[in-house]
């Protein structure tokens, strides 16, 4: 896919503009980050409204938003945002300027201050196509790095039928995922990610549960699916949406659901990463109505829940890699060194609530992972999602 992937279209003079707007609908599907470059000749084909509305970007066609408070479109800043510039159409005009350094509008500009992939995908007459002065200057192109996307053969506008369609939108999008679908060092791998607390009911209205907000949890399954891997989420009680790009992802509420569902896939994957707060008790009996306020006190009869990182470790194979959290207050190392021991765990993630900004509730965490070979490893304060690739980077060595 494209997440994250900046491209620039570059929009031309040609009736094949108009795919330009299912072109820039087939980028965002996939994730990408998309701004559109339109020409003077661009304009004539297609309106800035329906290219901004789709790609949910401004639209850029002139080197100058206002004159008067010198506001500019900075092609030098555009040609160093880009992972990827793609002019599709790009016309006969377009090609020969690309030739020459032609810098004669914001298009250009930009083209010759980008220091990323340049892909083009021209539009044009058959006849046209098939000069040698644009067959010269495609090939001029392709010496110099930049990738062409062959035009196709069909019903042109003219009325003719030969080469010179521009490929299909859905095909350059294709092609783009190929392009930038590099392997990860989790591709093939299948993994098992929790997240968020549990809620243990006591009556309709209440439950127990915890502060856990799930942002750790989520946070380790993009940065997990971004390495390749194979993501099931299961979490409980969230206010989260749904991650993009999961193989599975499901909602439970108490600690028995979640349980069910890891043990039911936990044979098929290869890392299991347990960061939700499960909790360790749950009410021994469950009211089907709201038990209403008394003056005396109220006691709560609770027993254990089933200890799931405890069963996977029991059950944990060789070529698995089996990852718990410890969120601790007191004598922090050593309890969580005796949690990694009894349920076998290969990995810890101890966060302390001593440490301002760490823990339940924040955008950021500090942690120390300790390992089952006995080293262990300190990071300062960072984001969860810093935390996350922290965490998946210690992972992809110990698989090596």
């Amino acid at each position: 896919m494209l997440r994250n992937k900046k491209i620039i279209l570059g929009v031309t003079g040609s009736i094949a503009a108009y795919k330009s707007t299912y072109l820039v609908r087939e980028l965002i599907k996939a994730g990408a980050d998309v701004k559109v470059i339109l020409t003077d000749s661009g304009r004539n084909f297609v309106t800035p409204l329906s290219l901004a509305t789709l790609s949910k970007n401004p639209v850029l066609y002139k080197f100058t938003e206002d004159e008067a408070s010198g506001d500019w479109n900075n092609h030098v800043e555009l040609g160093l945002w880009a992972d990827l510039i793609l002019i599709a159409p790009a016309s006969a005009n377009t090609l020969a300027k690309m030739v020459q350094g032609i810098c004669d509008n914001l298009l250009m500009a930009t083209f010759l201050s980008a220091r990323c992939p340049v892909w083009v995908a021209p539009a044009m007459d058959l006849d046209m196509y098939a000069h040698a002065s644009t067959q010269d200057n495609l090939e001029i192109l392709r010496k110099r790095g930049v990738e062409v996307i062959d035009p196709e053969s069909g019903e042109l506008a003219s009325g003719l039928t030969g080469k010179g369609r521009m490929s299909e939108p859905e095909e350059i999008a294709k092609r783009l995922m190929d392009f930038f679908n590099i392997i990860g060092p989790l591709t093939g791998k299948k993994l098992i990610i929790t997240a968020g607390p549990t809620h243990e009911v006591i009556d309709p209205v209440r439950f127990i549960g915890n502060h856990s907000s799930g942002r750790m949890g989520f946070a380790i399954a993009e940065v997990a699916r971004d390495a390749g891997a194979e993501v099931t989420l299961i979490t409980g009680p969230v206010s989260l949406a749904e991650p993009e790009g999961m193989a599975a992802f499901i909602r439970v509420k108490s600690a028995s659901d979640m349980f069910m569902q890891v043990t039911a896939r936990s044979k098929e994957a290869q890392i299991i990463i347990m960061s939700a707060a499960v909790a360790d008790y749950t009410p021994v009996t469950f009211s089907t109505s709201k038990v209403k306020k008394a003056e005396n006190e109220w006691a709560i009869e609770l027993m254990r829940t089933k200890d799931i990182l405890k069963f996977l470790g029991e059950h944990k194979r060789d070529d698995q890699i089996l990852v718990g959290f410890a969120l601790e207050t007191d004598n922090e190392e050593e309890n969580a060194q005796g949690k990694l021991e009894r349920k076998n765990l290969d990995l810890i993630v101890l966060n302390s609530l001593n440490v301002k900004g760490a823990g339940f509730g924040h955008a950021t965490n500090q942690v120390t992972m300790m390992f089952k070979n006995g080293t262990k490893k300190d990071f300062p304060l960072k984001s969860k999602t810093e935390v996350a690739r922290d965490l998946v980077n210690e992972i992809v060595n110990l698989k090596t």
